[in-house]
């Protein structure tokens, strides 16, 4: 049992009341208080000894669903736990599991019953054998519930304390500025028992929007928050978190209320479940996005790094670096608490808004074009004058890259595909893997067709004798995009440079290469990483920005067994290949280089 004192007490309550007063005002916030930390003993007091906080150059999440591989006679959720001690033991810390909870849509996130496992997928025992060996991301889907989730079925009852769960603006209520990602009607139309009422649904007639003005509705969410760590949920991922707050005649995106929430989140986790670190998931462009470190102390843990997927999938496309080395020089999380979470494709498509602002309205739509002409889809969001806009490419990353009808040699599209893999695996933060990227799937286009959601494209489930069949045979594209995927994860994790708060250095070399030399001073050890993201052979000198002399110290090849190299010369760089050179033999540092910022532990996940 972890009993709270009252010295460790007064800090979170400061922080909690402070935010309660943000979003209902003094009196309420007094009466609140005494509830919300009585819950939070609660939790503390029934939490068991939790691993430590934090992260390491180990660290790198598995994004999945829970049914992704299927066999006969077992549980979706033991397969999982299978496939990951067979396959992945020594690569991957964590998994984030996507919605593995009754639902009614959106293969998930439309949840039906918080605290259950879908009975389709195991158990909460098949979900804690998962935990044992790794850090477990739960999706907190708590911007909206199902339309049939009982909460929502006793708000058409009109039944307390649901009745006002949900959000019903009046006739009047101005909601022309409203931003949301979708074309359907922002308001439902329901048949409650006091008559039909116009409900809120930002994203769907079935994903009903919660009312957090309600403070009811926070106390329940709270209370899920915390149920959630207390069956092994080390890491939440706040699902479309930007919109938690509605307020007529606003946005309704962003609001200083929405930020008040997740402090308020985040202070009763620091209080009752300290080891749970919070990520949000705000689709939104760069500078949006990252407002959602707050402080660096009293927000989330992680952003999702949003504007890398496009912003590589635009470098390899026009085979240029530059704005890519530009944007990623200005990524500094704000504090030792905070990190980026990276990755450049999940269960959803890859999004277009982060890149708005960091490339022109042209090459977003050069992009359009090019998952069009490479079998994806397009899905559209509703501009601020009603116009539909594109929000989303809905296409495997490995053929957003290479067109599936191409007779280019499988060699040649591997190479491209691993090249953009290893921008996003070298950068600070911690990379987050898809499983249909890890295993080198190509897109479903007969899952659209039999939907007709162009989502399913990147979400085909699959048979696990088929997967392990593909992985036997050397020559397939699923085995040579895994071996590449182990050896560029076994690099990462041997080294220490690649620790998420580690010095990040970007340089600037010929156009084509993205190169990044990653330090800690630390453990003495730097690793210069190099990617040609074009199909052209370049010629690099980078021993001038490695600090003079120091770049004819030895380094060596960190992916491969190649000898010693001599930086002060050119080194050749194939088309879309990847080199990841280590220094042996003591510290460098680089010219441009600052400081190294102090890091959270060190220990990481595993």
């Amino acid at each position: 049992m972890a009993l709270v004192s009252s010295a460790a007490l007064e800090e979170p309550r400061a922080r909690i009341l402070q935010a309660l007063t943000r979003l209902y005002g003094s009196d309420a916030a007094q009466a609140l208080l005494p509830r919300i930390l009585e819950l939070a003993q609660r939790h503390a007091a029934a939490r068991k000894v939790p691993r430590p906080a934090g992260w390491s150059e180990r660290d790198a999440l598995l994004i999945t669903y829970a049914d992704q591989a299927r066999e006969d006679g077992r549980p979706p959720l033991a397969t999982l736990a299978q496939v990951c001690r067979e396959h992945l033991a020594g690569l991957i810390s964590g998994i984030h599991l996507l919605p593995f909870y009754p639902s009614s849509s959106d293969d998930g996130f439309s949840v039906v019953d918080y605290r259950q496992v879908d009975p389709a997928y195991g158990t909460w025992a098949d979900v804690a054998e998962l935990a044992r060996d790794h850090r477990l991301m739960f999706d907190a889907v708590v911007n909206h519930a199902s339309a049939g989730s009982a909460w929502f079925q006793a708000f058409l009852r009109q039944e307390r304390p649901y009745a006002d769960f949900f959000i019903t603006p009046p006739e009047a209520a101005d909601l022309s500025t409203v931003i949301r990602p979708r074309t359907s009607p922002l308001l439902t139309s329901f048949a409650t028992t006091t008559g039909e009422r116009r409900v809120w649904t930002t994203f769907s007639a079935d994903q009903v929007d919660l009312n957090y003005a309600n403070p009811q509705v926070l106390l329940e969410v709270l209370e899920v928050l915390l149920f959630y760590a207390s069956q092994g949920a080390g890491l939440l991922r706040l699902d479309a978190v930007a919109f938690l707050w509605k307020e007529p005649g606003t946005a309704c995106l962003h609001l200083p209320q929405t930020h008040a929430i997740l402090r308020l989140f985040r202070a009763v986790l620091d209080l009752a479940a300290p080891h749970v670190l919070l990520v949000t998931e705000t689709n939104v462009p760069h500078a949006e996005n990252v407002s959602y470190f707050g402080d660096g102390r009293g927000e989330a843990h992680m952003v999702y790094n949003f504007a890398l997927p496009p912003l590589v999938l635009d470098a390899i496309a026009r085979g240029s670096a530059g704005t890519l080395t530009q944007w990623a020089a200005t990524l500094a999380a704000p504090g030792e608490q905070t990190t980026f979470f990276n990755f450049l494709a999940s269960h959803d498509g890859i999004g277009l808004n982060p890149a708005r602002g960091l490339i022109g309205d042209d090459r977003i739509l050069a992009l359009v074009e090019r998952a069009l002409a490479h079998g994806g889809r397009v899905s559209m969001k509703q501009g601020g004058d009603g116009s539909a806009v594109p929000y989303e490419l809905n296409i495997s990353y490995f053929d957003a890259l290479s067109d599936p009808r191409s007779a280019e040699p499988l060699s040649l599209q591997v190479e491209r595909f691993m090249a953009a893999q290893a921008v996003m695996l070298c950068l600070a933060g911690v990379p987050g893997i898809y499983f249909h990227s890890l295993f080198g799937s190509r897109g479903w286009p007969e899952g659209v067709q039999a939907m007709g959601r162009a989502r399913t494209i990147n979400r085909q489930k699959l048979e696990r004798p088929e997967l392990e069949r593909e992985l036997r045979d050397p020559g397939s594209l699923r085995a040579r995009v895994f071996a590449r995927f182990a050896r560029l994860l076994r690099a990462r994790r041997a080294s220490p440079a690649f620790h998420p708060s580690a010095r990040q250095t970007l340089l600037s070399l010929d156009d084509p290469l993205f190169a990044v030399l990653r330090e800690d001073r630390q453990a003495g050890e730097a690793v210069l990483c190099l990617h040609n993201l074009s199909n052209r052979r370049v010629s690099a000198v980078p021993g001038p920005f490695l600090g003079g002399e120091r770049a004819g110290r030895p380094w060596r090849e960190l992916t491969s067994e190649a000898g010693s190299l001599d930086l002060r010369g050119a080194i050749e760089i194939e088309p879309y290949q990847v080199r990841w050179l280590q220094r042996q033999g003591g510290p460098i540092v680089a010219e441009e280089a600052g400081p190294r910022p102090p890091g959270p532990a060190r220990d990481g996940a595993r």
